[in-house]
């Protein structure tokens, strides 16, 4: 058996990297994916297929990926595929499943109260089974096996996590997004972060930030940013700061909660030009009901609220549960 692990890069990748995890192995893996720094360093390690990238509600780059699929279908073999989509979901699934592929789509986590675009197109096409992430709109069409956010819980850190050191390390992340710029994020926290800022002068420490941009075009001098981390290189920065401030995408968030970080998430609005739709505001208040993350608009963050951020964390005791694919 070989088995098409398939996702668009960002947070649908780092979905399906913790679920594939959880999918007990049966045979031969194969990922397909965009290449970037994210995808290239996350799967150094596993036999990858990098395709081009499939636009936003873009037709004709879904269309222009079915030929790709019928080439790696036939090449691997493939038996079983698994996709966190998005819109590369709709070239590869239907089409695979016509050839006699077991396929499986698993609704991203950021879908909070239903289905997206991607989803609700899948749902028409047979022989594909769904999977939602929330069991608060689980039923017969969409089962729920798991979800990434499975296990961790929000806890206390001890007196030896926080930091007394001189110098403060922060992590602000807007994401991969290719289309969608979250200018006013970092605008609201230049005065606060840069060196002499708010931040600085409430502590009295050195406050060092890690800026990592994407698309979101800076030209203040203040900042030395980063348009896209390597995976493991986020991660380890994720690991050793102090304070974590992210927009509310399901994979930055992921890897925030990963390395133990209770994250300030900023909630991109659609009528801003942020994000294709608000569904970053449904995983936002989620997250905060859970207790794992603090919710606030970018023009609310203060130096106060991020310092009040150090006496929470985030724990994933144990190992998750399998996440069980429908036979």
């Amino acid at each position: 058996m070989t088995t098409l692990f398939l996702a668009t890069t960002g947070g649908h990748l780092e979905q399906l990297d913790d679920l594939a995890a959880r999918i007990p192995e049966t045979g031969r893996r194969l990922w397909v994916t965009h290449a970037n720094e994210q995808s290239r360093s996350l799967l150094a390690d596993r036999e990858v297929e990098f395709v081009p990238y499939v636009r936003v509600r873009n037709a004709p780059d879904v269309l222009r990926c079915v030929p790709t699929a019928h080439r790696i279908w036939r090449r691997y073999g493939v038996t079983r595929a698994v996709s966190t989509g998005s819109g590369i979901a709709l070239g590869y699934l239907p089409y695979l499943a016509s050839r006699g592929v077991e396929c499986h789509y698993v609704e991203s986590v950021a879908r909070v109260a239903g289905p997206s675009l991607t989803g609700r197109i899948l749902s028409h096409v047979p022989m594909i089974h769904r999977y939602t992430q929330h069991t608060q709109w689980c039923d017969p069409r969409w089962r729920f096996a798991g979800s990434v956010f499975d296990s961790y819980r929000a806890v206390t850190p001890s007196h030896a996590d926080r930091p007394t050191g001189p110098v403060l390390r922060v992590v602000v992340s807007v994401g991969t997004a290719a289309e969608f710029p979250f200018t006013r994020l970092v605008r609201a926290l230049v005065p606060i972060l840069s060196p002499g800022g708010e931040l600085a002068r409430h502590t009295g420490r050195t406050v060092q930030v890690l800026w990592q941009t994407g698309c979101t075009p800076v030209d203040d001098p203040a900042i030395a940013s980063v348009p896209f981390l390597p995976a493991l290189e986020l991660a380890t920065a994720l690991r050793s700061a102090h304070l974590v401030i992210t927009h509310a995408g399901a994979g930055s968030v992921l890897g925030a909660l990963a390395a133990g970080r209770h994250p300030i998430l900023a909630v991109r609005r659609s009528r801003d030009g942020e994000a294709g739709d608000d569904h970053q505001t449904q995983l936002a208040a989620e997250l905060a009901q859970r207790g794992v993350a603090t919710v606030l608009e970018p023009e609310e963050i203060t130096a106060a609220q991020l310092m009040a951020t150090l006496d929470r964390g985030v724990h994933r005791p144990g190992i998750p549960p399998a996440f069980e694919l429908a036979s």
